[in-house]
C-alpha cells in the first residue's frame, strides 16, 4: 500500500508498510500513483505524452522503481497482520503507566470540559495520600520486569490536593530504588494554583508539565472561566511565563483545546509564541454532538487548512532559527515508533489506567465514571477481566474501517474513547478524528522530508 499526496511544494509517496518516505519529481510521483493499477502501456503512454519525455526515460523510472519494490521500500507487503494478536499477549498483565486523578474537583469552570468540571459525572472528591500510596504499590507489583513507570498527576485541578501530591512523590522516591524502579511524574494543571513551592517541586521531581492555556485571550476567558465566570487568562499567563523560564524552556507543554468558536487555532498558536512559548500542543475539543463547542463538517476544511499552515509556519521558524515543538508533528521518519506501537495503540485499560479518588481503575481518564468500564480497583488488582480483555484485543487489524486506510501504523486505530463515544464501541472509529490525524500525518512527513532535503 502506498499513499502519494503533494503538499509544501513536495511530491510524496509514503510506502505503508516499510514506512519509507519517498520524495519525487512528478514524472516519478504519476508513474508510481498508476504503476499497480494501470495497464503498463496506456500508463506510458500518457506518461510520456504529459511529460513530454522519450519511452526510455520511463523505462528507467521504472526500473528505478523495481529496485525500490526489491528492497522493500515501495509496495512493501503487510507483514505486521500476522503479529497483530500476538503482540499484546506477550505483556499481558504488566502495567506501565497510571493517570492518578488525585483530585475530582476543580477551581475552574470550563464548559467544553469532558470530565464535568473535574467532577466526572459524580462527586467531588480528592485523593487521599493511603489511597494514591496503594495506587503507587499496585503500579510497581504489575509492572513486571519494567524499570520505567510513568504517573501523572490529574484532575480536575490536582494542585487543589497539592501536599498529597508532594507525599506520594516522596513515598514512591523512598521506594523506587529497592524496588528497582524510576518513577517519572508528570503535572497537568490549570494554573491556578501555582506558586514557587509549585514551580520547585515541579522543576525538581516532575519530568513534564502539561500546562493549559487556549491561546488567545479572548478565545481562552471564552470558555476557561472561574466559579464566578471571570476569565482565567492574565492570572496563569505570568505563572505559566515564570515556570516555564524555571525549567529552561524545557519538559514542558502548552496544552490548549480548539472548539467551535476558534477553529482557526493558528492564531492561538502564534499567541502562545508572542508570550514566549515554545513546546506547544493543540487538541480538538472532545464533546458530545450538537455540544455548542463541537466542531461541525462546516470547521472541518478551516481546520485542515490551520494543520497545513503550521507545517509553513514551522518551516518557516525552522529556517529561520527559531523553531518550536508542535506535540502531534513530532515523527521520528528514521527509528520509530516501534511496530508494537504502530500495531496496538496507548495501551489503555491494558498497560495504562486511570485511577480515582477512591482507588476504582478505569481504561483511561475518559472512560472514567462510566461504570461499566470499571476494571477494578488499586487493592485486589483487576477484576473485571471481560472489559480488560476487550481493551486488550483491540488493535489496528480489529477494526474494518481501518483496513484501506494508509495511516492506520500511524494512529495505531486511533483512541478508543472518542470510539466509544462516537460509536458506542471500542472498536469502532471516530470518523471526524480520523479526518484530524491524516492531515496531521501529511504535514508532519512533510515537515520532516523538507527539513531532511535542506539539511
Amino acid at each position: 500500500m502506498i499513499h502519494c499526496y503533494k503538499l509544501g511544494g513536495l511530491n510524496i509517496v509514503l510506502d505503508i508498510y516499510s514506512g519509507s518516505v519517498h520524495v519525487v519529481d512528478e514524472v516519478a510521483y504519476d508513474i508510481i500513483e498508476g504503476y499497480e493499477n494501470t495497464d503498463k502501456a496506456v500508463l506510458k503512454a500518457e506518461t510520456v505524452k504529459k511529460h513530454n519525455i522519450t519511452e526510455a526515460e520511463f523505462d528507467e523510472c521504472c526500473a528505478q522503481i523495481e529496485e525500490l519494490r526489491s528492497a522493500g521500500q515501495l509496495f512493501a507487503e503487510d507483514t505486521f497482520e500476522p503479529l497483530a494478536g500476538n503482540l499484546k499477549e506477550k505483556s499481558k498483565g504488566v502495567v506501565k503507566a497510571l493517570c492518578l486523578h488525585i483530585a475530582h474537583s476543580c477551581n475552574l469552570n470550563c464548559s467544553y470540559c469532558f470530565a464535568s468540571q473535574g467532577k466526572y459525572h459524580g462527586e467531588r472528591a480528592v485523593m487521599s495520600y493511603e489511597v494514591g500510596k496503594q495506587a503507587l504499590d499496585f503500579l510497581i507489583a504489575n509492572s513486571g520486569t519494567r524499570r520505567n513507570l510513568e504517573v501523572d498527576f490529574f484532575g480536575g485541578e490536582p494542585l487543589m490536593n497539592f501536599d498529597v501530591v508532594k507525599q506520594l512523590v516522596a513515598y514512591a522516591r523512598s521506594v523506587e530504588k529497592a524496588a528497582g524502579k524510576n518513577f517519572r511524574f508528570t503535572l497537568t494543571t490549570n494554573g491556578l494554583l501555582i506558586d514557587d513551592d509549585v514551580i520547585d517541586f515541579a522543576n525538581r521531581e516532575c519530568s513534564n508539565v502539561v500546562l493549559s492555556l487556549d491561546g488567545r485571550k479572548e478565545v481562552h476567558d471564552r470558555f476557561r472561566v472561574d466559579l464566578a465566570g471571570n476569565g482565567s487568562w492574565e492570572r496563569i499567563v505570568p505563572k505559566f511565563q515564570k515556570m516555564v523560564e524555571a525549567r529552561g524552556g524545557k519538559n514542558y507543554y502548552m496544552r490548549g483545546t480548539f472548539t467551535h468558536a476558534n477553529p482557526d487555532f493558528l492564531e492561538d498558536i502564534k499567541t502562545m509564541l508572542d508570550l514566549g512559548f515554545n513546546e506547544l500542543s493543540m487538541e480538538p475539543v472532545v464533546c458530545p454532538e450538537g455540544d455548542p463547542s463541537a466542531l461541525t463538517a462546516e470547521d472541518l476544511p478551516i481546520v485542515l487548512e490551520q494543520y497545513e499552515k503550521l507545517a509553513e509556519l514551522m518551516l518557516e521558524r525552522h529556517r529561520a532559527g527559531k523553531p518550536f515543538t508542535f506535540y502531534h508533528y513530532m515523527i521520528d521518519l528514521k527509528g520509530g515508533p516501534c511496530i508494537y506501537k504502530r500495531i496496538s495503540g496507548c495501551g489503555s485499560g491494558t498497560e495504562y489506567m486511570a485511577v480515582t479518588p477512591w482507588g476504582d481503575l478505569y481504561p483511561c481518564h475518559q472512560f472514567v465514571g462510566e461504570e461499566k468500564f470499571k476494571l477494578g480497583n488499586v487493592w485486589d488488582g483487576v477484576t473485571n477481566t471481560e472489559c480488560q480483555c476487550e481493551f486488550a484485543a483491540c488493535n489496528v487489524y480489529t477494526r474494518p474501517e481501518c483496513r484501506d486506510c494508509w495511516a492506520k501504523l500511524y494512529c495505531s486505530g486511533g483512541c478508543a474513547a472518542n470510539a466509544y463515544h462516537a460509536t458506542g464501541s471500542v472498536n469502532g472509529i471516530y470518523k471526524y478524528g480520523c479526518e484530524l490525524f491524516r492531515k496531521r500525518m501529511e504535514c508532519a512527513i512533510m515537515l520532516e522530508a523538507a527539513k531532511t532535503l535542506e539539511e
